[in-house]
């Protein structure tokens, strides 16, 4: 990364909270695994206040927004539509104290042993297929006791030296203007959402897009809705 925070490589930014970088990460994995191989995986997060502290001393001000109740119910019947049209299981968490550090860190602390992959797999089946909370501390702990890793890793968030990584790489997302998750970057060209899977591998493999979202179900024209006034 450069001095100023921005980076160069092809990438994703992906967060253990959204279903949709949940979603997006096993399309990598099952189809483009080479893909997934060669990217970069940037952290990105909600940050606490501490985070929030240091963001503002280098000028940096996330379009992080508190989710609102509406939106919120909204995506958990959207996340539930898709993974049942993927045939995947699902077991929805509940985020007693939503405090996005203790896992995000943890992949921080746990890539720099050569872990973080390792790392973000088994997080994201503890919290979407067995409903655990990433904000505990100790659910991250015996996560890194699976992988044979530190179980300090669940205390990761106490150490400057990782949360001043985790601040470049939300620094790093301000550069890129991603505001919100799964979000690709191939040179300039972004792409957003889990429906955009496929078209950020077309430009990384220096290919045509073939148009096709990524999404698991498709929603056929409404016939009573004339053809010159659909959204195209």
């Amino acid at each position: 990364m450069s001095a100023t925070g921005r980076r160069r490589n092809p990438r994703w930014y992906f967060s253990l909270r959204s279903p949709y970088s949940w979603f997006a990460y096993r399309d990598l994995r099952d189809k483009y695994p080479d893909v997934l191989e060669q990217i970069e995986w940037i952290p990105y997060w909600e940050p606490d206040q501490e985070s929030t502290r240091l963001l503002e001393e280098a000028g940096v001000v996330l379009p992080v927004q508190q989710m609102q109740r509406a939106k919120n119910f909204y995506i958990l019947r959207d996340a539930r539509r898709w993974a049942q049209a993927r045939g995947w299981q699902v077991t929805w968490p509940i985020d007693r104290a939503p405090h996005w550090e203790v896992s995000h860190l943890a992949y921080l602390a746990a890539e720099e042993v050569g872990m973080g992959r390792e790392f973000v797999d088994r997080a994201y089946r503890a919290r979407w297929n067995e409903g655990r909370d990433l904000s505990e501390r100790q659910t991250v702990a015996e996560i890194a006791a699976e992988l044979g890793l530190d179980p300090g890793l669940g205390d990761a968030l106490d150490d400057p030296a990782v949360r001043a990584r985790g601040i470049r790489c939300l620094i790093a997302a301000y550069h890129d203007d991603a505001f919100g998750v799964p979000f690709f970057m191939n040179g300039r060209e972004a792409f957003w959402g889990a429906e955009r899977v496929s078209a950020f591998v077309a430009a990384f493999r220096g290919e045509t897009w073939d148009g096709v979202s990524d999404a698991p179900f498709t929603a056929l024209p409404d016939a009573r809705v004339p053809a010159d006034r659909r959204i195209r």
